[in-house]
């Protein structure tokens, strides 16, 4: 019994001590449990709090915007007045068809559609698309612009079948004296994404507007205006719902030129109706205000609203005549004999003539082993400063030139503003050159040859000028000496019409000491335009003086032209036509530069449209109407019979 008893009692040991070994093993079971669970809720509460808390803003605007779609809204260009308030160039409401990429796929059946409705190509819509790639959905792509009404209607009318389109209203540019001072004012393009990396970020983004040339790029900032931004209510499906509260666009600032508008369709008009190329300027001697900047051909505005086709594009430029040329600050011309002038005021100051100077004009000047021709070959005779002005001389000119050198002549030229750029706010505005001997040696590594300052004297061989810099010339000597910066805007304004920048005349320097000269040369100039004998005869009026000069700007020389007529010798080919002036000569106010490319001769080509703006600006002072002798009619250029009479003989007069 006793043994049995202990074999019992060992059993009952064992059992005890693998009951406590399971036990064991299922309390570590659930205690591994319990702590997997509570890690697992620790984490999902964290990421709760994570989402909610620490993030809840940020996807509460997520959310947001899964309901709320914006577009962004255009802002209204500022406009362009004239210096009367006239009204150059405003807006008009455009309508663009759009595609909302957002909550919409690229449906081939879609483009097919639009492709129809707007009469394109798929490929330029495709183009349009992928022109769009990688930026955010909600921006909308532009599928074309300034639709007509019944195209604007269908879509309208077909919206639900038309899922992401739209039609956006934006302004667009209206030029309300059609391409009058074209190369002023510019023209706006959609921007690339070179411009795009060099704007300020969020300020464009594809398929914006913006000034590509002219004041248009060169006033961005203060036209462009801020964009406003449009929000709506959307439903799961991406329709729109309700219109939200927005923000407004801010229109841009408006800008009042100088410019006078009916001056400068005066000149653009009859340079146009005689086909003529060049460049036409007019500015206020006393203030350096530019009230005419033409340049021929002008650009054809209309042709870049909503961006330039490329055929259009390629026209301008094979065009012989240049039309993307501002020739105003970009053609770089042989002054001519207007370049006579300095010399004038150069030979006076240095001393070398006096008003009183004679010197014998036989139609050539010999010179070393050359002969130097003047333009009347069978010579002027004796002749002084007055009449050597008024009747260009070259001799005249030859001896003074040689008497001065080159660098003294080049001192006077730097110092009426020649040889540097004015600072006008143009694009690309060229130097001009006023050569010295250091410039040639520089240049060519020759030294200077005294014949060749002869040439220059006259305004030949290396001298070239712009337009702009020969009327700050003629605006100097006209007020007695004094070099203004050339202003084209007179004032800025913002939305409200406060003035937050206004012109002042500024002053680049001083010709102090030679008030005198500059009278004498003054003097020469009107009896240019007045005398008997004058070159500029063609700009006179009866009762206001004008005073100027003529010019004849040799192209290139050409002995197997020399017997032709000059009507015959190729156009590219032909003298280049100068005429500056100012008026009234007794207290100057506004002095004009025309220029006509391949024009042959100053006198009768260019001085007729100089008459023709000054008549536009003396319009209130010109006592007799009749006195109006320039008449505009297409491919014609009539003048009357007193004009043609006293013009007849400046035919060949340079």
């Amino acid at each position: 019994m006793e043994d049995i008893d202990r074999r019992l009692d060992a059993g009952k040991i064992k059992i005890t001590q693998r009951d406590d070994r399971e036990l064991d093993f299922f309390r570590r079971r659930a205690t591994y449990s319990s702590v997997v669970l509570i890690v697992f809720f620790a984490i999902l509460i964290a990421r709760l709090w994570y989402l909610q808390i620490q993030q809840g803003e940020e996807y509460k605007k997520l959310a947001e915007n899964n309901r709320v779609r914006y577009l962004e809204v255009v802002a209204p260009r500022g406009n362009i007045l004239d210096r009367r308030g006239r009204e150059i160039v405003t807006n008009r409401p455009s309508f663009n068809v759009v595609w909302v990429r957002e909550d919409n796929r690229l449906d081939d059946k879609l483009i097919k559609e639009m492709a129809r409705i707007l009469d394109v190509d798929v490929s330029e819509l495709l183009a349009r698309i992928r022109k769009m790639a990688g930026t955010p959905g909600h921006f909308p792509v532009r599928l074309a612009e300034d639709i007509d009404w019944e195209k604007v209607a269908y879509i309208e009318n077909n919206r639900m079948e038309l899922p992401g389109i739209k039609i956006e209203v934006v302004p667009l540019r209206v030029y309300h004296y059609g391409n009058v001072a074209s190369h002023v004012i510019g023209y706006l393009g959609e921007i690339n994404k070179k411009e795009l990396s060099k704007v300020e970020p969020g300020v464009y983004r594809g398929g914006d507007m913006i000034g590509k040339m002219g004041l248009e790029r060169l006033r961005e900032k203060d036209l462009r205006g801020e964009k406003g931004r449009l929000y709506m209510e959307v439903n799961a499906l991406g329709f729109e719902q309700r219109n939200l509260k927005g923000v407004d666009p801010l229109p841009g600032n408006d800008l009042q030129l100088t410019l006078d508008v009916d001056m400068q369709r005066a000149a653009e008009e009859i340079m146009m109706a005689e086909e003529k190329s060049g460049a036409v300027v007019a500015i206020e001697v006393n203030s350096g205000r530019l009230l005419v900047l033409a340049s021929s051909p002008v650009l054809e505005l209309d042709k870049f609203i909503g961006g330039i086709s490329h055929k259009n594009w390629q026209e301008m430029l094979d065009n012989p005549h240049h039309p993307l040329l501002n020739k105003v600050v970009q053609g770089q011309y042989p002054p001519a004999s207007t370049y006579k002038m300095v010399t004038a005021v150069a030979g006076l100051g240095e001393g070398v003539i006096n008003p009183d100077t004679i010197i014998y004009c036989p139609g050539y000047y010999r010179f070393g082993n050359r002969t130097y021709r003047c333009w009347k070959h069978s010579g002027h005779g004796a002749v002084n400063l007055k009449r050597a002005l008024s009747e260009s001389c070259d001799v005249y000119f030859y001896q003074v030139g040689q008497r001065l050198g080159v660098n003294r002549l080049a001192g006077y030229a730097a110092r009426l503003g020649l040889g540097k750029k004015t600072g006008v706010e143009m694009e690309y505005e060229k130097a001009g050159l006023i050569p010295t001997a250091e410039w040639k040696m520089k240049r060519y590594g020759k030294p200077w040859q005294e014949g060749e300052t002869l040439s220059v004297a006259i305004g030949q061989s290396f001298d070239l000028v712009t337009p702009l810099q020969l009327a700050l010339v003629t605006a100097t000597i006209a007020n007695g000496g004094t070099l203004y910066k050339p202003s084209l805007i007179k004032t800025v304004r913002d939305p409200d019409g406060q003035v937050i920048e206004q012109f002042k005349p500024t002053v680049l320097g001083r010709f102090t000491g030679q008030g005198r000269n500059l009278q004498l040369v003054r003097n020469g100039l009107i009896e240019a335009v007045n005398g008997r004998r004058g070159t500029g005869r063609r700009a006179r009026f009866e009762n206001i003086t004008v005073a100027g000069k003529t010019g004849t700007a040799q192209v290139v020389r050409l002995k197997q032209y020399k017997h032709l007529k000059e009507e015959d010798i190729p156009y590219k080919y032909r003298d280049h036509a100068w005429f500056t002036c100012f008026a009234p000569a007794e207290n100057p106010e506004i002095a004009v530069t025309v220029l006509v490319e391949h024009g042959l001769h100053g006198g009768s080509a260019a001085a007729p449209i100089a008459k023709a703006v000054l008549e536009k600006y003396f319009a209130d002072r010109l006592q007799d109407p009749e006195e109006v002798t320039t008449v505009i009619l297409p491919g014609r250029l009539l003048e009357n019979t007193d004009a043609l009479q006293a013009g007849a003989a400046t035919d060949t007069i340079n």
